[in-house]
């Protein structure tokens, strides 16, 4: 059922475009790079002073720019249309008439979601590294503590940011998912998801609301750069996933009972 699932997703050609249009923004952005030589050092977003130089860093400056705004966004999108969609297709009854039930199928939902979190991200740094490969020299990548690993360690290590970049798009995927249980219109549930993480982006910066702060499933989104550190700091990413291991839990938890307990009309 699940592998049905997820074959049925990224079929769609929607799904498809969403991850063509990930992987085109590090690309569009190392082009932008490569035509005006990139900022001075220090300038612009996290990795981009260092695109001219290496070529990998155009996967990392790619996860930095999308996270805020453009990859959370697509989650929503397939997260808010995950129940809802086939609600408004008529075709939610049809699934449920199977002998595998509303939990198997709520379960076989939020895992295809899960995987399309980390798919988006990989897009994404997948994008920049053959843009970056393309346009920029390669060779060993200076990490943030200022040692250098070599090409090899640091497209791994630039992989795996994109591997806990995905795992941290589990807490919007997860209010989606809930979202998603309780309308039969997919885009309001899209169009809810993504209010509630744009909310939480702009308490984040709001000093008067440091109390939230550590709470807010956007927090520590950029943790992911402390993967190029020498050694990893993996302090704040733990922090990240706990966090958006807590939402899954508390979300995914109401949107099983929701999901068990609602009349089905469509």
């Amino acid at each position: 059922m699940w592998r049905a699932e997820l074959a049925l997703q990224f079929r769609r050609l929607r799904v498809k475009a969403l991850l063509l249009v990930l992987a085109g923004i590090p690309a569009l952005l190392a082009v932008a790079v490569r035509l005006s030589g990139g900022p001075e050092a220090g300038r612009g977003p996290t990795f981009l002073d260092q695109v001219s130089h290496n070529g990998v860093f155009a996967a990392l400056a790619g996860l930095t720019v999308t996270i805020p705004f453009f990859l959370p966004l697509t989650v929503a999108i397939v997260a808010g249309d995950s129940v809802s969609g086939e609600a408004s297709l008529g075709t939610l009854r049809y699934l449920l008439a199977r002998p595998a039930g509303r939990s198997r199928l709520l379960a076989v939902k939020a895992a295809t979601v899960a995987v399309y979190c980390v798919a988006a991200a990989v897009a994404v740094a997948a994008g920049g590294l053959i843009a970056g490969a393309l346009l920029f020299p390669l060779g060993r990548v200076t990490t943030l503590s200022g040692g250098t690993l070599s090409l090899w360690a640091g497209t791994l290590r630039t992989l795996a940011a994109a591997v806990v970049v995905g795992l941290s798009m589990l807490g919007v995927a997860a209010i989606g998912l809930f979202i998603s249980t309780l309308t039969d219109v997919p885009v309001g549930a899209m169009a809810a998801t993504a209010g509630l993480f744009v909310l939480s982006g702009v308490l984040d910066v709001v000093p008067e609301a440091h109390a939230l702060h550590p709470w807010l499933f956007t927090h520590n989104w950029l943790a992911f750069g402390d993967l190029l550190r020498q050694p990893v700091q993996w302090s704040q990413i733990g922090k990240d996933l706990t966090l958006q291991l807590g939402y899954l839990a508390v979300f995914g938890a109401a949107a099983w009972a929701r999901f068990t307990t609602k009349d089905v009309l469509a």
